[in-house]
């Protein structure tokens, strides 16, 4: 192969390679005395970064888990009250129909006793007013008998001899 034919570019003669050599050693010093300690520099501060951010992210869900276990701790103590106050309630309900009961037998035994009195005492009241009524039918039947035997003086005569006879036996 012949390179004398091949454009300048691809075959440099040896003071272009002197210079170019040259330029990149002043330009890789450079970036060696200020380019690699500013990107080291800020390649450590992006793993610094980095890292706090997982140490950050690991204690938020270090508190997240605490703060699910305080919500289940709380809901569960809810659901315990919830449980107590409902408990309460039942006793307190049966307590009230049991007094309502209770007051309803005695309410129930009051009225029937006042009904049975009152029962009675109309009774009475109907058997004085039949006794009344026998006693004012009993009268008049006398009356009208009595009028009747005793309408001339010797029929008059002969009730009151018999009268004063059954008196005097007694």
């Amino acid at each position: 192969m012949d390179f004398t034919q091949l454009p300048s570019i691809l075959t440099p003669d040896l003071g272009l390679l002197f210079w170019m050599m040259l330029a990149f050693l002043v330009v890789f010093g450079l970036l060696a005395k200020f380019g690699f300690p500013a990107i080291t520099n800020m390649v450590d501060e992006r793993n610094r970064y980095i890292d706090d951010s997982l140490r950050k992210a690991h204690e938020a869900e270090e508190r997240l888990a605490n703060i699910q276990q305080e919500g289940e701790s709380i809901l569960q103590e809810a659901r315990e009250k919830q449980a107590q106050i409902l408990k309460e309630a039942a006793e307190s309900r049966d307590a009230i129909v049991e007094q309502a009961q209770q007051k309803a037998r005695t309410e129930g035994a009051r009225l029937l006793e006042e009904a049975r009195a009152a029962i009675e005492q109309e009774k009475k009241a109907a058997i004085a007013d039949i006794r009344q009524q026998v006693a004012t039918l009993s009268v008049d039947i006398a009356e009208k008998v009595l009028r009747q035997n005793l309408r001339d003086d010797k029929s008059q005569m002969d009730l009151i001899d018999r009268m004063l006879d059954g008196a005097t036996a007694n």
